[in-house]
């Protein structure tokens, strides 16, 4: 991976969480928002996939080696052992187990979460999971967070501060709902800079629906496409995805929140 480099002024990472309903294509949106920011070049990229589902995998075309949840359940199958060992070689062996665990493409490191923690269950692992994985992110210039469908996610604190919260909806009331739910409960146990709105799979015909959107931020629209869709459907990786309407329009988003500069919006002629 190239050496890092930071955005704009700052030395600590961009963290994009992408939140919303299930069904509503977040999980693509975070792949193609992947997919840009490899293409920059300069960026070095953490993709953590937050979806027990681990969708992100396949539309990424990364094999998932280990899990956090699996190095979390070795570690309290250890504990439960009565295996020795002191903080430190603990820091040590989940800092080695997470390095292991990540699947790397040119400038883009993976990793998946896998099933969520248990609420109550020991929680000391948990938090010292939390901690490692936070040091994990500093590595890297922008971390893409591919959450859970509702807003479980949200209230177990698995993300507890990012930059950017990203809600993506249909064009339907009930996704838009879903998104405003989201961004209440964050506001109370999710510490961010910015909170937008990108809504998906907009047709021509449901623009004029698009209005009393507040509190929400609109941050923009990605077209219908048929080449997401049939790239979903076969379970072809968005990394080989060519230029078509949704990836311009994903990269207009990326570039109102700062990730990707002017400089770069030129994309090749669109083939759908």
């Amino acid at each position: 991976m190239p050496e890092r480099q930071a955005i704009g002024d700052k030395a600590s990472p961009r963290i994009i969480a992408v939140c919303g309903k299930g069904g509503v294509g977040k999980t693509s949106i975070s792949a193609m928002m992947t997919k840009i920011l490899m293409e920059q070049g300069s960026h070095r990229i953490l993709a953590i996939d937050a979806d027990p589902a681990v969708g992100l995998a396949t539309s990424l075309g990364l094999p998932v080696r280990k899990t956090v949840d699996d190095i979390r359940n070795d570690l309290i199958r250890d504990v439960q052992s009565g295996l020795p060992g002191d903080y430190r070689e603990t820091l040590n062996r989940l800092d080695y187990d997470l390095l292991e665990a990540l699947s790397e493409e040119r400038n883009l490191a993976f990793l998946a979460i896998g099933r969520p923690e248990t609420e109550g269950c020991y929680c000391q692992v948990n938090d010292l999971l939390k901690e490692i994985i936070g040091g994990l992110s500093q590595k890297f210039d922008v971390v893409i967070i591919d959450g859970e469908a509702g807003i479980e996610q949200v209230n177990r604190r698995v993300m507890e501060a990012v930059t950017h919260l990203i809600l993506v909806s249909d064009a339907s009331q009930k996704g838009i709902h879903v998104c405003r739910t989201i961004q209440r409960v964050a506001a109370a146990v999710v510490s961010y800079q910015q909170a937008g709105l990108i809504v998906n799979r907009v047709r021509e015909e449901d623009t004029a629906l698009l209005t009393g959107l507040s509190p929400l931020i609109p941050i923009g629209t990605i077209p219908e496409s048929e080449q997401v869709r049939r790239f979903d459907i076969e379970g072809r990786s968005l990394l080989s995805l060519p230029n078509c309407g949704a990836l311009q329009a994903v990269r207009r988003c990326l570039i109102h929140i700062g990730p990707v500069s002017y400089t770069h919006l030129t994309l090749p002629t669109i083939t759908e």
